[in-house]
Order: structure tokens, then C-alpha cells, then sequence
């Protein structure tokens, strides 16, 4: 058995020391055996977990949500002080300094007069941080890791960048409408199905972008509203004495659309 110290209040160093016993000799087994790709999922769980909490600005769930990746974060980092491939220091070392080399207005004799000045600095800094000397290259490096319309968003955020992009919104909307001409074909002949999809959803990307859409929450939005339609049609259906699966078509289209009918009635 391992005493930790109690104290009315534990710090950042008491973290580092708790999490330093449990990967230790003695310690945790499970925490001991945890790579950076066992611990992958839970990671980015933490993370939209944390993303939760801004979203309904919870001040106590924050704080809960904000220790979790803060652990995250330092436990990662003793895997590789573990391994003897870097240390924290090393970790704050590096970004304090890019932190202060991205920021030439404030550390340096740079001059911005506004936010999108600073944003087109960060740019022309990271890039020559990374040696990117094409805007291909720039695209290449957006994470693969990032959900699929946050890549999208941001590859043609880039592009766009590069002088490739649409006169208008309206030519976003046209392409959108032939990407999904072109999976009505796939559809139909059984035939590059996936492929044409993930046009379809790029395209719709770019069509909200014009807009200033972010593509995460506008689905998000959608996925919530079609819960809460869908628990409507549940109900109406148990109001006749049957769930949904005994229902014909016509009759749960009839449901959504008064469930549908009713959503825009009460907003108004």
C-alpha cells in the first residue's frame, strides 16, 4: 500500500507525483502497461468530454473535465520521460518558445492592427516554422486524426488560402448539387458508392463554409433535432397503441411531418 499525503488542497506537483506512483514499481499495472495508442481513445474522449462542458458552460463540469485532460496530458508525457525520449520540460521548452515566436506583436517589433492580421502572421510563421513551401504542403499537414468535416473545413480553409476556391457561394451550391447527381448514378449502378458520398459531404462542407458554417456543429445540430423528432413520432405512435416498427411508411412520414409541423410552431 502506497500513502499518499492528504491535504486540504493537492497542486499541480501533487499530480505529477501520483501519477509518477502509479506508473511506477508498486504502482498501477494497468497504468504501467498503457502506450500512447492504448490510451488513444480515452484521450480524445477526455478532450469532447471537456468539449461538452465549454459547450453548456459549466463551470464545475469544466473544472472535472479540465483535470481529466490536464491528466491526460502529464501522463502521456511520462510515458516518453519512461521511454527517456523527452521530459516535461521539454514539452513547456518547446511551446513557450513557439508560443513567443508566433507571436511577434507582442514579443517583438511586429505591428497588427487586427485579429486577421494576427491569424495571417500565425500562418506565414508556421509555415516557415515547418518549412512548407507549397500550399500542398500546408494541406498535407493537417492532422488525419481530426474528425472527417473539421479535416474537410480546414483543407478547404487552406486552399481557399491559395486562391482555390469559388467565385461565390453559389458555385459551392452548384457543385453540391452535381456531387449529389453524381451519387444518385453511384446509387443507382452500385458503384463507387463510398467514394461518391465523401464528395457529396466535402461539397457540403465548402457550401457551409461560405456561410461561415461550422460543419461539427451544424451536424450536431441536425443529430439533436432528429432526436427530438424522432422521440415525438415514438410518442404519437404509443398514443395509438404501437411502436414504431408496426407502423407503415406512410404512417411514420406522417408522424415526422407533424412532429416537424409542431417543432416550427412552437419556435415561432
Amino acid at each position: 500500500m502506497v500513502h499518499f499525503e492528504e491535504k486540504p488542497v493537492y497542486d499541480m506537483d501533487d499530480l505529477v507525483k501520483l501519477l509518477r506512483i502509479l506508473r511506477a514499481p508498486g504502482g498501477c499495472p494497468w497504468d504501467r502497461e498503457q502506450t500512447h495508442l492504448s490510451n488513444r481513445r480515452n484521450f480524445l474522449e477526455e478532450a469532447y468530454e471537456a468539449a461538452e462542458a465549454f459547450d453548456r458552460d459549466d463551470p464545475e463540469m469544466m473544472c472535472e473535465e479540465l483535470g481529466d485532460m490536464l491528466m491526460q496530458v502529464l501522463f502521456n508525457i511520462h510515458i516518453e520521460e519512461d521511454a527517456g525520449r523527452f521530459t516535461t520540460d521539454d514539452v513547456t521548452d518547446h511551446i513557450v518558445r513557439k508560443l513567443i515566436y508566433r507571436h511577434p506583436h507582442v514579443f517583438g517589433t511586429a505591428e497588427v492592427e487586427s485579429t486577421d492580421e494576427v491569424l495571417a502572421n500565425w500562418e506565414q510563421l508556421k509555415r516557415a516554422e515547418k518549412g512548407q513551401k507549397s500550399a500542398a504542403e500546408t494541406l498535407d499537414a493537417v492532422a488525419r486524426s481530426l474528425p472527417a468535416l473539421w479535416r474537410a473545413d480546414k483543407l478547404q480553409s487552406k486552399a481557399e488560402k491559395a486562391g482555390f476556391r469559388f467565385r461565390d457561394a453559389d458555385g459551392s451550391l452548384d457543385k453540391l448539387e452535381e456531387e449529389v447527381r453524381e451519387l444518385r448514378e453511384a446509387v443507382e449502378n452500385d458503384a463507387n458508392i463510398e467514394e461518391e458520398l465523401g464528395d457529396v459531404l466535402f461539397a457540403a462542407v465548402n457550401a457551409g463554409r461560405y456561410r461561415g458554417v461550422d460543419p461539427e456543429d451544424a451536424l450536431n445540430a441536425a443529430c439533436e433535432k432528429f432526436i427530438r423528432r424522432f422521440r415525438a413520432v415514438e410518442d404519437a405512435a404509443a398514443a395509438q397503441g404501437k411502436t414504431t416498427n408496426e407502423l407503415e411508411n406512410e404512417e411514420l412520414a406522417a408522424l415526422w411531418r407533424q412532429a416537424k409541423q409542431g417543432e416550427k410552431q412552437h419556435e415561432t
